[in-house]
């Protein structure tokens, strides 16, 4: 069974509900699936005899498979904002894929399922509606998260890609050096000509990297702008890369629909 692993980093998950009317569940997942999933994840809420709450989430470059309502699908990555209301109780069980390691198991390039939700049978081999049984028909999050999970391993590719391990290391090398701020310096960076990362980034992620790099970023800024303390606007635009205090606020607002310091006041 997947062991479960600290939920700490809540970057990208915005406003959540009370924490005594939800929890955020992870677990570590199989060696086997290790290059392909980064971990399986679980949103259970309890809602009832509260106001329904709004959901706001700046997506992770990354692919999911969800299983809810009895269905499951793919949500290809996502170059928008995502919502959804919570109302009454509820759950979903999900696994996240590391960027690039749900192309494997395709016949399709990322890029065609940026932005779309599609049924899992999307993924050969796999019986969504078998799938989504199994997995609602388990009641604990645990076995209902194993569930998933063998599903997954058993769909796996018979060889491993190499350009799997090269997606996930470009995305992971703009998560942790926010200095990399212009795609020629990730493509040096990774021993790549631009036109080479940019179909890497097509193939694998779905997105391309100067959208990643946006997304990194405004990351970086929600979670500054929630982490207490007056935030320095100005000095925060330059470190991430902005032109000015200007363009990081025009960017908050459009994606995040709030403007930062108003954010971060809480409104």
């Amino acid at each position: 069974m997947a062991q479960r692993i600290e939920t700490t980093d809540l970057r990208g998950v915005l406003r959540t509900p009370p924490d005594d009317r939800w929890e955020l569940l992870r677990w570590a997942p199989a060696p086997a699936l290790a290059p392909y999933a980064e971990f399986f994840w679980t949103v259970l809420w309890d809602l009832r005899g509260a106001e329904p709450h709004r959901q706001i989430t700046l997506p992770y470059p990354a692919a999911h498979l969800v299983v809810e309502h009895g269905e499951a699908h793919i949500y290809g990555p996502s170059s928008r904002r995502f919502e959804r209301v919570l109302a009454g109780a509820g759950r979903v069980t999900s696994v996240r894929f590391t960027p690039g390691g749900l192309r494997p198991l395709l016949a399709v390039a990322m890029s065609t399922i940026a932005d779309r939700v599609l049924g899992a049978g999307l993924v050969p081999g796999l019986d969504e509606r078998a799938l989504a049984r199994a997995v609602e028909g388990e009641p604990d999050p645990d076995r209902a998260t194993a569930v998933l999970e063998d599903a997954v391993l058993a769909v796996l590719p018979a060889e491993p890609d190499p350009a799997v391990d090269e997606a996930a290391r470009a995305v992971a090398l703009l998560s942790a050096d926010r200095s990399l701020t212009r795609v020629a310096d990730l493509a040096d960076g990774m021993g790549l000509s631009v036109r080479s990362l940019q179909r890497l980034f097509a193939e694998y992620v779905g997105l391309g990297p100067a959208w990643v790099i946006r997304r990194f970023r405004l990351h970086e800024a929600a979670a500054q702008a929630t982490a207490g303390g007056e935030v320095d606007w100005a000095r925060l635009a330059t470190e991430l890369g902005y032109y000015d205090q200007a363009h990081l606020v025009r960017e908050f607002t459009a994606t995040i629909g709030t403007p930062p310091a108003r954010y971060a006041a809480g409104s």
